[in-house]
């Protein structure tokens, strides 16, 4: 009877541990297919808007390697719970926010309360396992760290579609305080966080405000240069200087303080230096496609909210599929370099063929691409973790899992705000080699305008204002193109940016972790 009991208690806080990390990881993803709707409901440009994905994903990267001091410095489950709290009131903010820089504001907050439903669900997730079974478990958690962000246009589409934009935020509410109440009632407090010294735990206030400061202005910078002509802009040289003195300051604290919020120093082993590297291009490639597709189909191919979710589920199903058998291969001893390579290749396939679409793309078209995002984003993910940590000390591994974690969120961070930058700027290059093409004693160009005028007259149109209307149909059509060419540059140059970094697996150790060393990733992986 009590091991029932104790059985029913461990798939409870599993539940409540992947339902909280899933729901965080949906909210880096879901505002995608909305963000048409939501600059168009307050009034701001989509470059404006985009600020609500790239607001939230700095909050994250700002949080998620600080996780491990706030849980010391709290205790886990009260920080835990504190952040499930803030999560599902910032939810409920967003939804009611009446403006665009109120709803980016509580967009961070979500943020700030997110980063410990990813990274302390793990930690509690693993300690529900038996040492062998650890692979089973970092299956599971990578499935919905992958699933997350793709399902979360799927979910952002019908609610569109079908109701207002503000309850892609709502949705959250019952959820956020489902987990609550099994947190505060399941999840038990380790020996640890009873009676904590808070006085022998100093609080690294430089090191935390100044890579608050450095992420920031890089992250304006990423975002705001395309169009404020980058350093004829006053505003951009001071955020220059900013991102550099404020990163360089945190380095430099990190490497020299006693205490330090990150520790930076185990950033001297090679092998942590290249997954980490290869972790940021993972964040890169999978936020920026997610970003992007979603974007690219409703705006220039017609999709609705709906179809363009519907269309990435082929690549969140083979992902649910292949990262049980990733994590339970890990488990057996495969080595993580073999899935890292094999991931590698699978994503400059998914950014190759995808920039070969053309305007007329059906679905089976974009289903072999999501197949390939999905199963690559897989064979990466765990993988790289798990490589991040070989040859490092047992006391080392939480801060190199911690660093791994903040930079795939980084890696995300910079790519939707570099793909927002690049495709802004190649519409404009695309659009300006289309138009000098048209010239006014071009037979073909006459005979165009001619036949969409007499189109538009046969159809009923005012005869005096048809061929004006035919040039603005003409300017349509041209800039419709233009932004098709620069979206599926954009896939090139995530496949370019796949090719690109694969010097850097020659960093990698290309060892088989024992089990002993796996069961203590998995438990430091908070």
């Amino acid at each position: 009877m009590e091991d029932n009991k104790n059985r029913i208690i461990k798939i409870i806080i599993v539940l409540t541990c992947i339902s909280a990390a899933v729901m965080e990881l949906i909210d880096t993803s879901i505002v995608n297919v909305a963000l048409n709707n939501i600059s168009g409901t307050l009034g701001a440009t989509l470059e404006d808007a985009s600020w609500v994905i790239t607001a939230y994903a700095i909050a994250n990267v700002i949080i998620i390697p600080l996780t491990g001091f706030l849980s010391r410095y709290f205790g886990r489950k009260n920080y835990y719970l504190a952040s499930i709290i803030l999560f599902t009131f910032a939810s409920y903010m967003c939804g009611s926010s009446s403006s665009l820089w109120a709803l980016v504001f509580w967009r961070f907050m979500q943020g700030i309360g997110g980063g410990a439903l990813l990274t302390v669900s793990q930690g509690i997730l693993f300690e529900q396992f038996k040492p062998e079974d650890k692979g089973i478990a970092g299956g599971i958690f990578g499935m919905g760290i992958v699933v997350g962000p793709t399902i979360g246009p799927i979910l952002g589409g019908y609610i569109v579609d079908n109701y207002h934009w503000a309850l892609i935020f709502d949705i959250n509410i019952p959820i956020g305080i489902i987990a609550a109440i099994l947190t505060w009632k399941y999840i038990e407090k380790q020996p640890s966080e009873y009676n904590i010294n808070r006085k022998l735990i100093s609080i690294d206030y430089i090191g935390i405000i100044a890579l608050a400061i450095g992420v920031g202005a890089l992250q304006y910078i990423l975002e705001k240069g395309q169009s404020e002509d980058w350093f004829e802009s006053e505003n951009i040289r001071f955020f220059t200087a900013a991102a550099v003195l404020g990163l360089g300051l945190f380095i430099w604290w990190e490497l020299h303080t006693k205490q330090p919020a990150i520790n930076l120093r185990v950033m001297k082993s090679r092998n942590l230096i290249g997954s980490n590297i290869l972790t940021f291009v993972c964040g890169f490639g999978l936020f920026g496609s997610v970003y992007l597709f979603p974007v690219m189909v409703q705006r220039v191919m017609g999709y609705t909210p709906t179809e363009a979710g519907l269309s990435m589920i082929p690549g969140a199903l083979v992902t649910i599929v292949a990262m049980p058998f990733i994590g339970a291969g890990l488990g057996k001893g495969i080595k993580p370099l073999y899935f890292v390579i094999l991931g590698f290749i699978l994503f400059i396939i998914h950014g190759y063929t995808s920039s070969q679409a053309a305007p007329d793309a059906g679905r089976w078209w974009f289903m072999v691409t999501q197949i390939c995002r999905g199963v690559g984003t897989g064979c990466l993910t765990i993988p790289l973790l798990t490589q991040a940590v070989v040859g490092l000390k047992p006391q080392d591994m939480p801060y190199g899992i911690s660093l791994n974690n903040m930079f795939r969120q980084l890696g995300g961070a910079f790519g939707i705000a570099i793909m927002n930058t690049y495709a802004t700027n190649r519409f404009a290059t695309h659009r300006s080699d289309l138009v000098s093409n048209l010239q006014t004693n071009n037979p073909l160009l006459t005979e165009r305008i001619n036949g969409i005028t007499q189109g538009i007259i046969a159809k009923g149109g005012n005869p005096i204002g048809a061929k004006q209307t035919a040039y603005q149909i003409l300017d349509h059509t041209i800039s419709n193109q233009a932004q098709m060419q620069a979206y599926l540059d954009g896939f090139l140059l995530i496949a370019i940016f796949f090719c690109c970094s694969i010097p850097f697996m020659l960093l990698l150790k290309n060892k088989t972790m024992d089990a002993e060393t796996r069961a203590k990733v998995a438990n430091a992986a908070h």
